[in-house]
């Protein structure tokens, strides 16, 4: 693994289109034909729960190759008040670079400095093979449960990382993404219509 010269840094607003372009092209018919998160990243920005100072790219050689970003969010608790947590996502790295260790990189710098923000944990939809390796564990062994998700459904993609140590002790309660996450699919493509053309496809592993 020859990982170098590469950068982490808090995004430019001149480079939100390029930014934008990467997402599209890292999720390009990965979930479902075609993809959202490019214009997820594009409404999220402008979210009064956005946090501008955890918005980073990640470049090499003066090329931006990775991005991630997170929003504040919160647990509604089963008891007392409501708990501050942050969302976290999109997170990327150039296709061409995946799977080479710039992505626990760029995750592992993007928690350290949203500890370093005093945030207390992180609520996220992903895989645990990759994410446990960074910390992250099943949110129901904190005693968090998925919104409007069964009781008994697989909740395997739903998880959670304290930064502060003992953060969530005592704590339960439902988690539903930020409301900055839901988007109208007609936007979306209208906004996907001002790339360069790419082919939906309907690939065996897709979610939708």
């Amino acid at each position: 693994m020859n990982i170098k010269n590469y950068n982490i840094r808090l995004e430019k607003e001149t480079e939100q289109r390029e930014v934008e372009n990467l997402v599209r092209e890292s999720f390009w018919n990965v979930y479902r034909p075609g993809c959202l998160e490019h214009y997820v990243l594009h409404t999220l920005r402008k979210n009064k729960d956005f946090v501008k100072e955890l918005n980073f790219v990640m470049e090499q050689d003066g090329k931006i190759i990775g991005q991630n970003v997170f929003v504040r969010g919160f647990i509604k608790a089963d008891k007392r008040q409501d708990i501050p947590v942050l969302a976290m996502g999109p997170i990327c790295i150039s296709p061409s670079l995946q799977r080479q260790g710039y992505g626990k990189i760029l995750l592992d710098y993007s928690l350290e400095k949203a500890t370093n923000l005093g945030f207390g944990a992180v609520c996220f939809e992903g895989n645990i093979a990759f994410y446990g390796k960074s910390g992250f564990s099943f949110a129901k062994n904190f005693g968090l449960r998925y919104h409007d998700l069964p009781e008994g459904a697989d909740s395997s993609f739903f998880l959670c990382k304290e930064l502060i140590t003992g953060y969530l002790d005592g704590k339960t309660g439902e988690y539903a993404p930020p409301c900055g996450y839901l988007v109208d699919e007609k936007e979306a493509e209208k906004f996907d219509s001002t790339f360069p053309p790419k082919q939906k496809l309907k690939l065996p592993g897709q979610l939708f």
